[in-house]
């Protein structure tokens, strides 16, 4: 099996990488590695979802993967969902696209801006409504993530995004890797690891390396049922 592996930084990835081929420092922006009987390309966006649409549009035009999956860390709105949780997040969204109306919001789909080639959306979602068949994915929780330019870290602006869109969790580039898996028409998953609670913000009491520990290990459990 061909399988793109994404992320939006080394750190995310590298322990992965370790995991799977041994000490192998990734030097460029695509790395490519032969696991038993997979080739996995190891795809580094940078961070944004600007980056990481570019790049994998161009590296599933390119390589047309028989799979695809987006690894990375994540804050969390839910208390359900603590540092060191990894979940398969199956719907996200780009709430920051739209106008302001006073105090209200306008989404593209209601300026109804939406074009007749772009991928469907339910309820405003990016929906991943055929998941890969990975046992290690279905035992995974499942949630709802906004993919957005600047993290929430300001109580009214959380509360403001938590009435709009009841998210589970945020990240920088969710929805633009679902975006560009749905317009090719590959397989995916994005699979992320609570690193943070969405709060007013606190770097001492973040979960960075546990969550990239966590998140390594379930990407082993990934490539092991492939």
């Amino acid at each position: 099996m061909n399988v793109l592996l994404v992320a939006a930084t080394s750190a995310e990835v590298q322990p992965i990488v370790d995991r799977l081929a041994g000490p192998n420092p990734l030097s460029s922006a695509r790395t490519r590695l032969n696991h038993r009987h997979h080739q996995i390309d190891v795809l580094v966006t940078g961070v944004g979802m600007v980056a990481t649409a570019v790049w994998c549009t161009k590296t599933l035009a390119e390589s047309r993967p028989d799979l695809a999956l987006n690894v990375g860390v994540c804050g969390s709105f839910s208390s359900t969902f603590q540092p060191g949780t990894v979940l398969h997040v199956v719907s996200d969204c780009l709430p920051e696209l739209g106008a302001e109306d006073e105090e209200g919001f306008l989404t593209i789909q209601d300026l109804g801006l939406l074009g007749q080639d772009e991928p469907p959306y339910r309820s405003g979602r990016l929906v991943n409504i055929a998941p890969p068949a990975i046992p290690a994915l279905t035992r995974l929780p499942q949630a709802h993530g906004i993919t957005v330019n600047t993290t929430h870290g300001h109580e009214p602006s959380i509360r403001r995004i938590v009435e709009r869109w009841s998210p589970d969790v945020e990240s920088m580039e969710g929805a633009a890797f679902m975006y560009a898996c749905i317009t090719v028409g590959v397989s995916f998953a994005q699979v992320r690891a609570v690193s943070n609670r969405v709060e007013r913000r606190d770097r001492g009491s973040w979960k960075v390396t546990e969550a990239i520990a966590s998140l390594t290990d379930v990407a082993m459990l990934l490539v092991g049922d492939l």
